[in-house]
Order: structure tokens, then C-alpha cells, then sequence
């Protein structure tokens, strides 16, 4: 089973993905720092969260 993302964490990585997607890549690294970027109240697990998940989903897209 995989891990299970919290919908908050989800949310917000959707709307960056629907606002940003060409500056989004399947990068960890450079979406951390991406989202790093923004002035958005949240903890570094919850940056990191958001984007593990912003790269999974780009990586996924990637393949298909």
C-alpha cells in the first residue's frame, strides 16, 4: 500500500500544477525550492509533501 497523502497536501499541489505546469518538473529538488518560493505558511514537512507529490504526478504524466 502506498503512503496516504492528506487532502490539504493535495489540494495545494494541485493548483500549483494547474497554475504552474511549465515550471514544474519531476525534479524533487527544484520543486522544493519552487515552492520554497512562495510566501505560503507551511511547515517543511508540508513543503516537502507538496512537493513529493508535485513530482510524482509530473513524473507519472511523463510516462504516459
Amino acid at each position: 500500500m502506498g503512503k496516504a497523502v492528506p487532502q490539504k497536501i493535495k489540494s495545494m499541489a494541485n493548483v500549483l500544477l494547474a497554475t504552474y505546469p511549465n515550471q514544474l518538473s519531476d525534479d524533487f529538488g527544484e520543486n522544493k525550492l519552487f515552492v520554497d518560493s512562495f510566501d505560503m505558511p507551511m511547515s517543511t514537512t508540508q513543503r516537502n509533501l507538496v512537493a513529493g507529490f508535485v513530482t510524482r504526478k509530473v513524473a507519472k504524466a511523463k510516462k504516459q
